[in-house]
């Protein structure tokens, strides 16, 4: 039954949600609790029930700069040191209803929901669905990889203009790219780079792994760089500056581009 595409069901915004629901008992083949290796014939009736718990969750206030927002999607420009989503209270996710202006589609989300990741560290552009139907579509962009996305990192000692990274990641094929805009003297490490990175595959940690293997960590790095080069506590010089993508509703092309963090720009003012 789980092999059902999320798409059939507006409420169900990924396989992995349907799977969920199924196991936490949400999901009925013609009255009876449904299991993920019932098979669905012509003329079964599928239902699936409202999940309280998403009610229940948190609402919490943290400022944050809206990029764009209609009423099917948002991007916001995402602070570090907040995770995304989890069972902590303050997160992003629990942040977002008090945010974002509630969607009047007829599959408007309960809750805003975040269409991808990034790091507790990473900052900057953080993409929401406010809608069923727009999450899917999303999952779809992000898996057939159109959607854009560049970061701008500062990373340690002296190393070439530009160049790109194939190293696997956990096994996976890993692509990533990167060009130096500007290039510091340091006298602890011998240089500091301002660099604009793209990721072709979107493995975790990927920028991070593959700077780190190339020898040139990303500038506040504490799980793949050096433990004395973490940036005087000011955390991790990564942010998500950059995304471009079809609206998958509106078909015109969403371009945005954020703010250059505080403290990359201290170290770089010309930027």
């Amino acid at each position: 039954m789980s092999d059902i595409s999320a798409g059939t069901f507006h409420t169900i915004t990924s396989r992995k949600s349907f799977k969920k629901a199924i196991k936490t008992g949400l999901v009925k083949l013609n009255n009876s609790k449904a299991f993920t290796a019932d098979f669905v014939t012509e003329g079964d009736v599928i239902t699936i029930h409202k999940d309280e718990s998403v009610s229940k969750k948190p609402s919490i206030h943290i400022p944050i700069d809206i990029l764009f927002e209609d009423d099917y999607l948002a991007i916001i420009n995402k602070p570090a040191g907040v995770e995304v989503s989890g069972n902590k209270k303050y997160t992003i996710e629990n942040a977002l209803p008090s945010l974002l202006k509630k969607s009047i589609q007829k599959d408007a989300l309960e809750r805003p929901l975040p269409a991808h990741r990034l790091d507790y560290p990473t900052s900057g552009c953080l993409l929401i669905s406010k809608a069923s139907e727009t999450l899917q579509a999303l999952h779809l962009l992000f898996e057939e990889r159109n959607i854009t996305k560049k970061y701008l990192a500062v990373t340690i000692g002296h190393q070439a203009t530009e160049g790109k990274i194939d190293e696997p990641i956990d096994g996976k094929p890993s692509l990533s790219s990167f060009k130096v805009l500007q290039t510091i003297p340091s006298k602890k490490y011998d240089a500091l780079n301002l660099v604009e990175l793209t990721p072709h595959t979107g493995r975790r940690h990927q920028l991070r792994k593959h700077m780190a293997h190339i020898g040139h960590p990303i500038f506040g790095e504490k799980a793949y760089g050096i433990p004395e080069n973490q940036g005087r506590g000011n955390g991790l010089y990564l942010q998500a500056t950059f995304l471009e993508f079809k609206h998958p509703i509106m078909q015109d092309v969403i371009s945005i581009t954020a703010p250059i963090s505080k403290k990359i720009a201290a170290l770089f003012p010309e930027i």
